[in-house]
């Protein structure tokens, strides 16, 4: 069996120890009978944005895991689905989950993210004990990159230090909405070999982050944009990168904010829910 990674539990051999997710039936039968889970970057929202080595994972998958974000959220499903249908050329099986709700409003973010990753620990590990064969492999399709605000990676590693059946995790990595933002502007997310921050939305409600002009903004529900003094700042802002729905805004934050606000309210409310990231550039003092 191949040794644990540094620091991981005994139970969890690490990542990157199933090099060849290609592999043959054959070949993988000469494998160590464990479980292998794929945890596969799909993009942003875009089935051209899936690459060459998600598809061999998605075909090396004897089943797809997928946690049900409900109604509000069934174009997801669909687009999950078509991208399992056109680049899937064998037999699999999908396994389907509710997706536990979140609830945010406590006093503690942390606290209550944790409490929502525990009840998604306990689906993974049901999925992992039940659904996959000694043997067997798994994968759950991620929107963008995993290791990019995602929490799937994380949750994996819970469920190993519950000391449970042995598995094997094989990241595939996927093209971010932050790339897409960047490629439908036609622009660089930093100056000359200055530093860009990535961060969400409600630390940049708390104030414009230090040591940074050019900042990418994720996971912000309450356009926190509107919490800075916008001179001297210009916003690059995309909802929905890579489907068909769409909206790109950009121009000095001063004269757009109201517009992307307008715009990104029709949408959620036309939608169900919103997705957008944005780039905010700052003027440097010296110019």
């Amino acid at each position: 069996m191949p040794r644990a990674a540094a620091g991981a539990p005994a139970n969890y051999p690490g990542r990157g120890l199933w090099p060849d997710v290609a592999a043959t039936p054959a070949a993988r039968a000469r494998l160590p009978s464990m479980r292998k889970v794929l945890v596969v970057g799909i993009g942003a929202g875009d089935p051209d944005h899936v690459t060459m080595q998600a598809v061999r994972a998605l075909n090396a998958a004897d089943v797809v895991f997928v946690m049900d974000k409900g109604d509000d959220k069934a174009d997801l499903a669909a687009l999950r689905r078509e991208i399992c249908e056109r680049y899937i050329d064998g037999p699999y099986r999908t396994v389907t989950a509710p997706d536990p709700q979140r609830d945010l409003g406590g006093p503690s973010y942390r606290t209550d993210v944790a409490a929502w990753h525990e009840q998604r620990v306990d689906v993974y590990e049901r999925f992992i004990r039940d659904e996959l064969d000694d043997g067997g492999c798994g994968a759950f399709l991620v929107w963008g990159d995993p290791s990019l605000y995602d929490s799937t990676l994380r949750i994996l590693d819970q469920v190993a230090a519950r000391g449970g059946p042995e598995f094997q995790v094989e990241v595939v990595p996927g093209i971010s909405s932050v790339q897409v933002l960047a490629a439908r502007f036609g622009i660089a997310l930093h100056g000359v070999g200055a530093p860009v921050r990535i961060t969400t939305g409600r630390r940049l409600a708390a104030g414009w982050p230090d040591g940074a002009d050019d900042v990418v903004v994720m996971l912000d529900g309450s356009c926190a944009f509107t919490h800075l003094d916008p001179a001297g700042i210009t916003i690059y802002w995309g909802a929905y990168l890579g489907t068909p729905d769409e909206i790109l805004v950009s121009g000095p934050l001063a004269e757009v904010a109201g517009e992307i606000q307008r715009v990104r309210a029709e949408a959620r409310t036309r939608k169900g829910w919103m997705f957008d990231t944005y780039l905010l550039r700052r003027t440097p003092p010296d110019g």
